[in-house]
């Protein structure tokens, strides 16, 4: 099975990755795992003021700083992921990753913050839910 792994970085990844590792039918090393993070653009003005060297390196960074706790733990368990990052709309990215990659699941933790949170702050998971294809597997 090829799987996306959806993180942020957040207890709720951490939460994900701790359910997984209790599945022996999600988590097994004759699965394909690819890990993604997206990061959220900085403003143009910002990004035009310091360049796209510095902007570049910067997403790589923050990127790294999620990915890498998520990759140690997968090693530890004898998963070799693909990791990625993308810059952009986080529910809209995901989604498209998980489309475009052919993914037969994609795995993300959920803040769960209920329907008057979505209503105010918008949800990743509902996004995600109305813009993919891809069987979505959200742990809280």
């Amino acid at each position: 099975m090829k799987i996306l792994l959806a993180v942020d970085g957040s207890s709720y990844t951490k939460k994900m990755l701790a359910y997984l590792a209790t599945h022996d039918e999600l988590f097994s090393v004759n699965h394909d795992y690819t890990v993604l993070t997206v990061q959220l653009a900085l403003p143009p003005r910002a990004r035009a003021a310091v360049g796209k060297e510095i902007v570049d390196s910067y997403y790589a960074d923050e990127a790294e700083k999620v990915i890498a706790p998520v990759s140690k733990f997968l090693t530890r368990h004898g998963i070799n992921a693909k990791s990625l990052f993308k810059v952009g709309s986080v529910g809209d990215t995901i989604a498209k990753m998980a489309d475009a990659g052919k993914f037969d699941l994609l795995v993300m933790g959920s803040h769960g913050h209920g329907a008057l949170g979505n209503l105010v702050m918008g949800s990743v998971a509902t996004q995600v839910l109305a813009n993919s294809k891809v069987p979505l597997l959200l742990v809280r």
